[in-house]
């Protein structure tokens, strides 16, 4: 007797920085602006991601994003500050990770270049959703993790697709993209990685 094995999937969404949000794109246009003289480079285009995950349990929407209301009905299962620790003590300067089963990925219309299909086997699936309660949650917009750059909504992808066994370096950005936060996610994920064996 053959057994059929669950069909499981995780697929990345670029979205523009601040779809849907005026003030979000625009305050995104001056940071990047900024940057970029700094960096002294050409100005990109900035990107937040997100993943829609299949797995034996349901289909799942997993992203970071700013906390309103009660979460559980969008899956939130871990919150952080934004900016500064003691300003999480407001709602308005909080954020949410969100396992959302059956959820939705807002502005997902406007993605660029997605989805991007990352796997297809079931163990990193179901690994990732798994994972998802335990990412870091350190203040947005700090690097308080020492990762070199801020954490952000792009660090806890990157965070979760490393740790979940996928091949992080093979992710493309958007052409004429940048993800800021993106390499904090991998920076970590490998430090942790590296930890049990420095401990044996």
């Amino acid at each position: 007797m053959s057994s059929v094995r669950p069909i499981a999937s995780i697929d990345l969404y670029w979205l523009p920085l601040g779809a849907g949000g005026h003030s979000v794109r625009l305050n995104g246009k001056v940071f990047e602006a900024v940057a970029a003289s700094l960096e002294r480079r050409e100005r990109c285009d900035l990107y937040h991601s997100a993943l829609e995950v299949h797995a034996p349990d349901g289909r799942f929407v997993i992203e970071q994003a700013p906390a309103w209301g009660s979460g559980a009905e969008r899956g939130v299962v871990a919150e952080g500050a934004v900016g500064a620790r003691a300003a999480g003590r407001f709602r308005l300067f909080r954020y949410e990770v969100r396992r959302w089963r059956d959820g939705v990925i807002p502005d997902v219309a406007e993605a660029v270049e997605s989805p991007i299909r990352l796997s297809t086997d079931l163990d990193p699936a179901r690994r990732l959703v798994e994972l998802v309660p335990h990412a870091p949650t350190p203040v947005w917009g700090r690097d308080e993790l020492g990762a070199g750059e801020m954490w952000n909504s792009n660090s806890i992808v990157s965070w979760l697709i490393a740790r979940s066994g996928l091949d992080i370096e093979s992710v493309a950005l958007p052409r004429g993209g940048r993800a800021p936060g993106w390499q904090a996610g991998i920076v970590v994920a490998r430090r942790q990685e590296a930890e049990p064996t420095a401990r044996r």
